[in-house]
């Protein structure tokens, strides 16, 4: 009965090592708990090492973190306008110019980069053993803005902080350009690229504003418009008088920038009409010139031989002169030179001499201004300039003149020979007078009782080569050649030293002779066997 008793009591006592079991379960259970609260807390911040756009969002939250870039990204960029009084600092805020941040796609970005870094248990066995995932991501700005209100901005801007330049001036004495203050404007396109480059920075959200210096190259033509009409009026030529006309064409052959004065009044021609009569005789040559031809056009062109220039307008006709004087006009007019005309062959004076015209074509020319032009040959300083152009882009760029007229008729080479030709027309005196010795101009002069006109290309040793054509008239019985010539011999000068500065004529030449040189004996080559068109000078060496 004792055994028994004992046996029931040691079976009826406590389960201590069932209860300790069940408490270190339970302890493991809530200590798994409190981990994995722990770790769900941690993984709703974002990963380490992770940044956007620059900026370390590690451990924070995602509202924080879209703060934390929301805010650095909303700082105004300085932008600063350098000028001679030191750095000009403006504030340009984002939402000035429409800036946007996606957010959404930005955070998303962020949240995945952590989650592929393993599973869930594999990140939370990491975080059981205090290994720190470190992700090394940065994702790119998802942002946008308006172009056009930052260019509007900086327009703005410009418009404030720009300093123009001066406007060239000029001196009469010496007939040079005096060019004006430069000025300083912002580059509109490399300030946009900075400003974009900056907005889209988290930090060194500065831009210093591309400024460079500008002159007022388009005023300068201008410029020498003004000189020409006051160097005039300083001579007592009035340019738009009753009694007195000036016309100047002058054309910028490099930028195609012109200045006109009366260029559409008509003058009487004179021998200024042998550029179109050489233009045709050349284009109705089915092959290169011969000698005697050749001959005959460089005592037309360069002498102004009256009868050699009817010679080649038979010759253009097929023997009727009248037919050649048609055709002379035709082509030039086809050429777009409107207001040009030859329609009776030169008066030669002499016994036999057939005489009559053609029928006058149409013509605009100015009509405020008489001049009392021939009424057989006329001419304007704008369409010789246009023509000389012309003549020039053939002979350049195989343009020009060879495309006015029908495909063929007028050839580069045909082109050059006009202006190889031209360029040994030495008289040295007219446009020839008012550049240096020695300087290359391909011209036709021209002048009767009370007109006198040149017109040619100025080749200039720094390459700005240029149109100029200059007529004068003065009512008068005989012209004063002392007083008409070196007006345009000072046309002339005021023209080189704009396109020459580095190479400018400060006074007038004092080393002219009194009057044109004469052709024949010194500038005309000896004889037809001496006529290289190619190279109108070789006769010399």
């Amino acid at each position: 009965m004792g055994a028994s008793l004992t046996a029931r009591r040691r079976r009826g006592g406590f389960p201590l090592l069932l209860a300790l079991s069940l408490l270190l379960l339970l302890g493991a259970g809530a200590l798994l708990v409190y981990e994995l609260v722990a770790f769900s807390r941690r993984e709703e911040q974002l990963p380490a090492g992770v940044t956007v756009a620059g900026i370390n969002v590690s451990h924070l939250d995602a509202r924080e973190a879209v703060a934390r870039w929301e805010r650095a990204y909303a700082q105004p960029i300085a932008l600063m306008y350098p000028d001679e009084n030191g750095d000009n600092l403006i504030h340009l805020h984002p939402d000035q110019v429409g800036w946007r941040i996606s957010s959404e796609p930005m955070l998303a970005a962020v949240l995945a980069s952590g989650e592929e870094e393993g599973g869930f248990w594999g990140r939370f066995l990491d975080f059981l053993l205090g290994i720190e995932q470190i992700v090394a991501r940065d994702i790119p700005l998802f942002a946008d803005y308006q172009s056009s209100a930052l260019e509007m901005f900086l327009r703005d801007l410009a418009s404030r902080y720009d300093d123009p330049p001066g406007s060239p001036t000029y001196n009469l004495q010496t007939l040079m350009m005096v060019p004006g203050e430069s000025g300083h404007a912002l580059d509109i396109g490399a300030a946009m690229a900075a400003v974009n480059q900056a907005l889209r920075a988290a930090d060194g959200r500065a831009v210093l504003l591309p400024v460079a210096p500008i002159g007022d190259q388009s005023q300068g033509l201008h410029a020498l418009r003004a000189l020409i009409i006051d160097y005039l009026d300083s001579q007592g030529f009035i340019y738009d008088g009753l009694a007195t006309v000036a016309s100047v064409y002058i054309l910028d052959l490099q930028t195609g920038e012109e200045v006109n004065i009366l260029g559409d009044v008509a003058y009487s021609a004179a021998s200024t009409i042998k550029v179109p009569i050489m233009v045709e005789y050349l284009r109705t040559l089915p092959v290169a010139p011969s000698a005697d031809e050749a001959w005959l056009l460089a005592n037309s062109l360069l002498c102004s031989n009256n009868s050699s220039s009817n010679l080649l307008m038979e010759i253009i006709g097929g023997g009727d002169v009248f037919a050649g004087l048609r055709r002379v006009t035709d082509t030039i007019r086809a050429a777009g030179i409107s207001n040009t005309f030859i329609t009776a062959p030169f008066y030669l004076g002499i016994e036999g001499q057939e005489l009559g015209s053609i029928q006058i074509p149409p013509t605009a020319p100015n009509p405020n201004f008489d001049t009392r032009p021939d009424p057989f040959n006329q001419t304007t300083a704008e369409d010789l300039g246009a023509l000389f152009s012309l003549i020039y882009d053939c002979a350049e760029y195989a343009s020009g003149l060879a495309l006015a007229l029908p495909a063929g008729q007028m050839t580069q080479q045909e082109c050059r020979q006009i202006l190889e030709l031209s360029s040994a027309n030495d008289l040295q005196r007219l446009l020839q007078g008012g550049i240096p010795p020695g300087a290359r101009i391909a011209h036709k002069n021209g002048w009767i009782f009370d007109t006198v006109g040149d017109a040619g290309i100025v080749y200039s040793p720094n390459g700005r080569h240029y149109v100029i054509s200059v007529f004068l008239w003065e009512e008068t019985e005989f012209q004063d050649y002392e007083k008409l010539w070196p007006l345009v011999e000072e046309i002339s000068r005021a023209a080189w030293n704009y396109f020459n500065p580095e190479n400018a004529l400060p006074a007038r030449r004092t080393d002219l002779p009194p009057t044109a040189v004469e052709c024949e004996g010194n500038y005309l080559p000896p004889g037809p066997e001496f006529v290289n068109l190619n190279d109108i000078n070789s006769w010399r060496r």
